[in-house]
């Protein structure tokens, strides 16, 4: 699995669940800015309880967007030495937009998200009922839209990191089905997706 980079910005958000980063595939970068004298101390445990896979960053100078400029050298710097990264920027900051866009122009993923839990990867692996889960296949499948049941279940396994037992990968399907999302005719897929 590919590693996700989750890079806090402290100055603009106190993070909180951070507890749902406790999995090999994470590692947190809190940014705490050069005047910053204060962080949550439910914050500080959490990063704690990571250990190695989580740092802090303390910026060196202050003016305006420093921080920020910061986070987009470690974006660019991990990219080079880690071509198949994930990065999420935790941060309300929108001045991360454009840059964003022009990361993903290069093939680099990146996403904003204000919370720690609005993380995809976050939902995904937080989704325990068959209509969560369903939601999140929703989701995929209004980008992608697999043309058989066969490779239905494949993308519902792929997109849960093949973590569900068939049991539950048949439950989504079967959900998909009761609420008239998806029909089957033939072993062929037709879709109604909202």
């Amino acid at each position: 699995m590919r590693t996700n980079f989750v890079l806090v910005d402290l100055e603009n958000v106190q993070p909180d669940r951070l507890a749902l980063l406790d999995k090999d595939h994470f590692k947190v970068k809190v940014f705490v800015g050069a005047n910053q004298s204060k962080i949550s101390v439910d914050a500080v445990l959490m990063i704690h309880q990571l250990g190695e896979r989580a740092e802090y960053i303390k910026i060196t100078g202050a003016g305006p967007n420093s921080l920020d400029f910061h986070i987009a050298f470690y974006i660019g710097y991990i990219a080079a030495t880690e071509p198949s990264a994930c990065f999420h920027i935790i941060s309300k900051d929108k001045g991360f937009d454009p840059l964003i866009e022009h990361l993903k122009d290069k093939k680099i993923l990146v996403t904003r998200k204000e919370k720690v839990a609005d993380i995809s990867i976050v939902k995904r692996e937080t989704a325990k009922t068959p209509a969560e889960r369903m939601t999140r296949v929703l989701e995929r499948l209004k980008s992608s839209r697999p043309r058989t049941l066969a490779k239905l279940n494949n993308t519902i396994a792929t997109l849960f990191h093949k973590q569900l037992s068939e049991e539950d990968l048949q439950n989504v399907v079967q959900a998909l089905l009761s609420d008239g999302h998806i029909t089957v005719t033939d072993n062929k897929l037709s879709y109604a997706i909202p």
